[in-house]
């Protein structure tokens, strides 16, 4: 048991596991961030517990990264993996594991930090449970989501009211880019209170290997131009713009293209799926013999490829942040990016990489070439980019404005508490 009570935190991200591999089905810059923040506020001295829902048997109930850092998964719902879409009737079972596992531990968390939407309904009910403060990260809003796709989920309507009532009412939410903050006001609620922090990334793992190493240790040719992609396999993530922007490259055919499509998929599941559909794509385009997928890349050899890269290109339909961004950044990598969301803070036009509209193939296809075409240019956006990224973007800089209002925000409670407190005779 955890002896710190204010010093201690609960992080909450029901359907995101921060230890779990990165690149499998809906894991992703979500299971990422609560992981780095859970580690880098460990670091500093926090008690760090990472919560999460039991998605398979095999899992360890209990992880433990450190001496005051672990994941604990609570059983809500069947031992499998569920998709985000249908997760919400399992949430009620998820409180009540919460508040046994406190029971047992003879501690109430003073404070918890919830991510995507999900976990703000947890929560919100805990909150009329026992006193504590809520800090929330939204990861995505479903207020832009749903314009973007056709076939709206039945549960639309329940999150839209409950990442509204957040909004409204939790302690303090976290904006991760001046756009996400636009969005959220706009479309989601004027009223309450937010705090812009932005997400992070290592930078002792990223950009410790220069390009010639990384390609002789990958096996790739010093004379290639390596376009990147780094995600998962979803329609959303715009890599169908990328593989149509790459066949109209000026340079196709004129120099040793190479497109890298890297991220895990399961087949029959809706990542394996895309993952098909992009494979079948490449093929009608003739670009087979320029284009690999290498899977899920781990930790170990991550570092390689985007050091690797030419250009990395996110081309998402949406991001609020873009942690694959700051990630090629943190590596000296250029960026082509869209120009949505908190990829319009993240990526600085012609100074870090570029910006094109999104799901515009032309556009792309002259920003990457515009970048492979003058190689000592793409090397100084590199240069540029990794700067930015050591001043405002490293996980330690992140976990200590966290820590920061979490401080603050426990404080203004205890100062409540105790001035609502019965004076003594």
């Amino acid at each position: 048991m955890f002896q710190n009570k204010q010093h201690s935190i609960a992080l909450i991200s029901v359907d995101g596991d921060p230890a779990i591999e990165i690149g499998k089905q809906e894991s992703g810059g979500q299971n990422v961030y609560v992981r780095e923040v859970g580690y880098a506020l460990a670091q500093q001295g926090w008690q760090v517990d990472m919560f999460t829902r039991r998605s398979s048997p095999e899992q360890a109930t209990i992880s433990q990264h450190s001496h005051n850092c672990r994941t604990i998964r609570l059983k809500a719902g069947p031992s499998k993996f569920i998709g985000r879409d249908y997760l919400f009737h399992y949430l009620g079972k998820f409180v009540a594991e919460f508040q046994k596992f406190q029971q047992q531990q003879g501690f109430q968390y003073p404070i918890i930090h919830t991510n995507y939407w999900l976990s703000s309904w947890v929560g919100m009910e805990l909150k009329k449970q026992q006193p504590l403060i809520q800090v929330h990260t939204y990861h995505s809003l479903g207020a832009i989501k749903y314009r973007s796709i056709s076939n709206v989920p039945v549960i639309a309507v329940e999150r839209l009211a409950v990442e509204k009532a957040c909004l409204e009412t939790v302690d303090r939410v976290i904006v991760t880019s001046p756009q996400e903050q636009k969005y959220m006001r706009t479309l989601v609620s004027t009223a309450g209170r937010t705090e812009m922090i932005p997400c992070g990334t290592d930078i002792d793992k990223f950009g410790k290997v220069d390009k010639a190493t990384a390609r002789e240790y990958l096996g790739i040719a010093s004379d290639l131009k390596m376009v990147l992609y780094v995600g998962r396999f979803d329609q959303r993530k715009g890599i169908e713009t990328l593989v149509r922007a790459i066949a109209k490259s000026q340079l196709r055919g004129k120099t040793n293209l190479q497109l890298v499509i890297a991220g895990g998929s399961r087949p029959g599941q809706s990542d394996g799926i895309e993952r098909d559909r992009i494979a079948k794509i490449v093929a009608e385009l003739g670009l087979k013999d320029n284009t690999m997928f290498p899977g899920r890349l781990d930790d170990t050899v991550l570092p390689y490829y985007y050091a690797a890269a030419d250009v990395c290109v996110v081309p998402s339909h949406y991001e609020p942040f873009g942690l694959v961004a700051i990630e090629a950044m943190a590596s000296r990598t250029p960026v082509v990016a869209s120009n949505v969301g908190g990829l319009q803070f993240t990526v600085v036009p012609e100074v870090t990489g570029l910006l094109a509209p999104p799901k515009n193939q032309v556009a792309f296809a002259a920003a990457i070439d515009r970048i492979l075409t003058n190689p000592e240019w793409g090397k100084h956006l590199g240069e540029t980019g990794r700067q930015r990224v050591e001043i405002a973007f490293s996980w330690h800089s992140v976990a200590s404005r966290l820590a920061q209002l979490y401080t603050s925000l426990l404080a203004k409670s205890t100062s409540v508490t105790q001035s609502k407190s019965p004076v003594a005779a």
